[in-house]
């Protein structure tokens, strides 16, 4: 029991400091690819929530990941690069990353849009040693459902997340646990 448990807490701690070394690398992807990707992926958003495209036109900056890979078996993660787009020029670029354990099987791709609607929100990513969803500015998940109510009048979060684009089959988009860390790919 003991050389289980024993077994068990090492691949944690391995799972653990993989995602948290993983932040630092770009992944390959050049800078020019991850600015190209994320206003792909606005667009995309765009085309499919009228919602999106009016938050991105109230909001100060808009942080899109382009693409986040999440999978997992009992322990799983998930990570994804993504550029922070401000008057719709990128500057500056992050990686998104996180851990889990419990009840969880599968993989999937899928896609983020933080949409920053104050400065002192965007300032408090751009001056945090890595952000942890969960403390600082106030996060909203926005689904389909959630946005068919806002309205200019309910706009009083700091930021808005819309998850879109999800290919594969795992349960929860959910940012809770995840990290945003700055990264600086090459050209």
């Amino acid at each position: 029991m003991i050389s289980t448990r024993r077994a068990f807490l090492s691949l944690v701690a391995l799972v653990s400091s993989t995602a948290a070394i993983h932040p630092n690398r770009a992944n390959a992807a050049s800078a020019r690819d991850i600015s190209r990707r994320a206003n792909q992926a606005l667009h995309q958003l765009y085309a499919e929530s009228t919602k999106a495209r009016e938050l991105g036109a109230r909001a100060t900056a808009i942080l899109v990941f382009p693409r986040i890979y999440k999978g997992g078996f009992i322990i799983g993660g998930q990570s994804g690069n993504g550029a922070l787009l401000v008057n719709g020029k990128t500057t500056a670029y992050y990686n998104i990353s996180a851990a889990s354990f419990g009840l969880q099987a599968g993989g999937q791709a899928f896609s983020y849009a933080l949409f920053f609607m104050n400065q002192g929100a965007l300032d408090y990513l751009s001056k945090s040693d890595g952000w942890a969803i969960g403390s600082g500015p106030s996060v909203v998940v926005v689904d389909k459902g959630k946005a068919a109510t806002l309205t200019s009048t309910t706009l009083s979060q700091d930021v808005y997340a819309f998850p879109f684009g999800q290919k594969g089959l795992m349960a929860g988009l959910g940012l809770e646990g995840s990290k945003i860390t700055r990264i600086h790919p090459g050209p």
